[in-house]
């Protein structure tokens, strides 16, 4: 499959400059896709972001060399990408759990982060349904965190964020405020946006499409622009199901069809009502796509 002999390159473009300047957009290009697209396929299919594999792969490498022969510590912070010995010595510490000297004794004891490869996973137990659909531009109203991709931390942020919003009736505010004739009605919405790739991070708003009435002074206002969108089902409790959902997009859909995440487009989670809890909960995923060139 070409999208598997793609990531296979790039993961040895990663490994043959780990001892140098690893450009994440040179082996995006080896993938044939722009690098927000690779950054976030990498991590749906891993669990780990490029830079968190690049890091944990040096300072594993680092710490065999250390152990086996006589490299001076500040040749090995150099070697694999560290501008001093003490930042080196700082991320040597916290993941192994002892200094890069304390490393050449007998007996230390090191971690090691193998290197990845990508396999196919034949399941064939469920199918993964979609529809593509054309959208007009529309506006957004509602409450917004900045949040991290780094290390998965969104994936446990944005649940309390929604706690947090229910629990001060900002989500009951917003369900008053919906225009329910428009582009996706009177839904709840989850909106990812303003992707920063190179700080792996993201804005995230909980809202509505905007209405007639004008929103309250502490709502942000985003503009959603016109796409073509993969529209996803999500059926189960959250946010676990909805999740897996995302997981087999980036693992399943883009891998095995011919379209690719538009470049920067916001993503929506669409909530209509109901026991979010229930097993039998359905929602959308909303991903903005393009044809593969």
């Amino acid at each position: 499959m070409q999208w598997l002999d793609r990531m296979m390159g790039a993961l040895e473009y990663l490994e043959a400059h780990l001892d140098g300047e690893c450009d994440v957009s040179e082996a995006a290009r080896v993938t044939c896709s722009s690098t927000f697209h690779f950054q976030r396929m990498f991590f749906m299919l891993t669990g780990v972001t490029v830079a968190e594999y690049v890091r944990k792969r040096r300072l594993s490498l680092a710490a065999q060399e250390l152990a086996a022969s006589n490299i001076k510590v500040i040749d090995a912070a150099l070697k694999y990408g560290y501008e001093t010995p003490e930042a080196f010595c700082k991320a040597f510490r916290k993941a192994h759990g002892l200094t890069p000297s304390a490393a050449r004794r007998s007996g230390a004891r090191l971690k090691v982060f193998p290197r990845l490869s990508f396999q196919i996973s034949l399941k064939g137990d469920q199918e993964m349904d979609y529809r593509i659909v054309e959208k007009p531009g529309f506006k957004v109203i509602g409450k917004a965190l900045r949040v991290s991709t780094k290390d998965g931390e969104n994936m446990k942020v944005i649940p309390k964020f929604w706690n947090q919003t229910m629990q001060d009736g900002d989500v009951g505010r917003l369900g008053m405020l919906a225009s329910p004739s428009g582009v996706v009605g009177d839904a709840i919405l989850g909106v990812c946006t303003e992707f920063q790739s190179d700080q792996q991070e993201f804005t995230y708003l909980i809202a509505v499409e905007k209405g007639e009435a004008p929103p309250p002074e502490d709502f942000v206002e985003k503009e959603i622009p016109a796409a073509t969108w993969a529209v996803f089902d999500s059926v189960g409790g959250l946010p676990d199901a909805i999740q897996k959902v995302w997981g087999r997009i980036f693992s399943e859909f883009f891998p095995s069809t011919g379209f690719e995440h538009a470049e920067g487009g916001p993503e929506l989670e669409v909530y209509p009502g109901g026991d979010v809890a229930a097993d039998d909960y359905k929602c959308e995923v909303w991903v903005p796509v393009v044809k593969k060139s």
